[in-house]
């Protein structure tokens, strides 16, 4: 298998700058060498995995999505439901990764079929910890790839 046919594309949608900086930083210092892809709101985001916009999601590639909550346009929750919705879509993986830490929140994310909920910390340490784990995430799960429909 070529690193083409197994590596996995991370899609970030992220609305803050400076958290979309870290995130990649800290990504790369965890050894993860995965393409980022990021959007700067849920509508983007949603555009790209519903295929209206282009570029879109390419058949027989692995992608795992992170998802902050709020953002503008679409929220976060909203484009899980969506692609949970959608039979090629609903085996993705889906990690919210925001400062949002309300039980209620995330319960329902869990709910919606969130395969993770990660909350940003404001501590730097904490934070590179929850970027570590997500790196070592990448390397050790089987993601399927998009299928047609």
């Amino acid at each position: 298998m070529n690193s083409d046919e197994s590596c996995v594309t991370i899609l970030m949608a992220e609305d803050d700058d400076g958290h979309t900086m870290l995130v990649k930083s800290r990504l790369e210092r965890a050894g993860t060498q995965n393409p980022v892809i990021r959007f700067r709101d849920g509508q983007e985001a949603w555009d790209f995995l519903s295929g209206a916009s282009k570029p879109c999601l390419e058949i027989g590639k692995a992608y795992v999505l992170l998802l902050d909550i709020r953002m503008p346009r679409m929220d976060g929750i909203e484009v899980l439901r969506r692609v949970r919705a959608v039979p090629r879509l609903k085996n993705m993986p889906v990690v919210m990764l925001t400062t949002t830490d309300d039980p209620k929140e995330i319960d329902r994310c869990y709910e919606l079929g969130c395969n993770n909920y990660l909350t940003k910390p404001v501590l730097f340490d904490k934070f590179t910890d929850v970027i570590k784990w997500l790196g070592l995430f990448l390397t050790v799960v089987k993601i399927s790839k998009i299928q047609a429909e």
